[in-house]
Order: C-alpha cells, then sequence, then structure tokens
C-alpha cells in the first residue's frame, strides 16, 4: 500500500472508555431480632436503592471520603474499615440521564454507632434499614449484589 493511502485510512478506536473512581459505604448495623442489616438510601434522580458514595475529596483519605458519604447522604456515623471489602462498577448518567459514565465504587463496611435526625442531604434521598438478603436484592448492580451478600454472609466483625 503506498504511503499516502496509510495516512488516509482511518484508525478505529480500541481504547476503553476511562473508569472513573468512586469511594461508597456499606452501613451496618446487628439486631438481635433481624441479624445483620443494611442502611440503604435512594439515589436523587431515579430514587433506585444504593449505598452512600461519591467522589473522592481532596486532602480525604479513600475511607474518610466513603465516611463523609455516608455522613451526607444518610446521616450516619461509626467506625469504617481500613480496606475495602470489594468494588463493583456501574454506569453514572448525566446531562439529564443522556451520558453514561463508568464508575468503579471501592466499598469500606461502616459500622453505624448513630444516626442522626437531619443530615446534609435528608431533602433529597431516603434511607432505609434492610435486613441484609433484603438489601441485596433491593440494589440493581450485581457488583454490589454480591458484596453485600459476601459481607453479610459472616465476614462482618
Amino acid at each position: 500500500m503506498p504511503a499516502n493511502k496509510k495516512r488516509s485510512a482511518k484508525k478505529q478506536s480500541t481504547r476503553t472508555p476511562k473508569i472513573h473512581l468512586q469511594y461508597g459505604a456499606l452501613p451496618y448495623r446487628k439486631s438481635k431480632t433481624a441479624g445483620v442489616e443494611v442502611l440503604l438510601v435512594t439515589s436523587r434522580e431515579t430514587k433506585r436503592w444504593i449505598i452512600p458514595k461519591g467522589w473522592p475529596i481532596k486532602g480525604l483519605s479513600p475511607k474518610k471520603s466513603a465516611a463523609r458519604e455516608a455522613y451526607e447522604e444518610a446521616g450516619v456515623l461509626g467506625a469504617i474499615r481500613n480496606k475495602p471489602i470489594g468494588r463493583y462498577v456501574y454506569n453514572k448518567m448525566l446531562n439529564e440521564r443522556t451520558v453514561a459514565i463508568p464508575c468503579q465504587v471501592r466499598v469500606f463496611p461502616l459500622r453505624v454507632r448513630r444516626q442522626g435526625k437531619t443530615w446534609p442531604e435528608r431533602q433529597q434521598r431516603d434511607a432505609r434499614w434492610f435486613p441484609a438478603a433484603a438489601a441485596a436484592k433491593a440494589v440493581m448492580e450485581t457488583g454490589l449484589q454480591a458484596l453485600i451478600a459476601g459481607f453479610t454472609n459472616g465476614r462482618q466483625k
């Protein structure tokens, strides 16, 4: 093939889309009657059940970013683990749900010690405690379902 034809041939992009990093908290508590319970919140737009999560916060470690999101989105405080229990991927919808960006969420368990009556995003979200098995079924992301099920089947402390 002549050199000038090589330059004019269009290259097909084989790049995979950039995956954006987020940190999430898995708020939980132990109940004498229900066993392990997980706190879920609703997303702002679609009102589906999710865990508190968000973008990295400048100046905060990953676990502290996750703990901050748990407070802002669900009003909970507690002991957060140093290491994540896993991660899952989902598509975050932007621009009135016309653009999807892939996000990987690293999930840190948060043993809840206190839940406030008010918190920054109280008017934007619902928060509800679920028995562990029901929480795993309530979320849509299969990776998050597996994390909740695996964690609540004996890996919590």
